[in-house]
């Protein structure tokens, strides 16, 4: 992309369900940009992903609602309003705590995704 070029507007309205749950994966690199973000809006308590890691740091940026994090080894509640960032190789997964609905946008410190599942169907051996 040169200076010329029209810079991105990505529409993350379109994601949502049927029931208002939101989850929107953008990689950066299809935009020019040296990061990868999830959107996720959800009431479903219990939601969210199985223990992983990756090779780069996350930065969790809660809007609304609720997440119990487990961060290496640790457990924390994260809840709107707060900002969470789990170094590279840090092992980390959350779920979602009710009553109010989880808002976040999660900051994936490269272009792509590159997740190692350490739990759940998608772990290795």
């Amino acid at each position: 992309m040169t200076a010329t070029e029209p810079f991105h507007i990505i529409d993350t309205r379109a994601s949502a369900q049927p029931d208002g749950k939101v989850l929107d994966n953008i990689q950066g690199f299809a935009y020019g940009a040296g990061v990868s973000i999830i959107i996720e809006e959800t009431d479903v308590e219990g939601a969210g992903p199985f223990l992983h890691q990756h090779p780069y740091s996350e930065t969790f940026v809660i809007h609304s609602g609720k997440a119990l994090f487990t961060v290496a080894g640790e457990q924390l509640v994260g809840e709107g309003g707060m900002l969470l960032v789990v170094p590279e190789l840090t092992p980390h997964k959350f779920e979602v705590m009710g009553p109010d609905r989880y808002r976040a946008t999660h900051i994936h410190a490269s272009d792509r995704f590159i997740t190692d599942w350490l739990e759940g169907p998608r772990a290795a051996g």
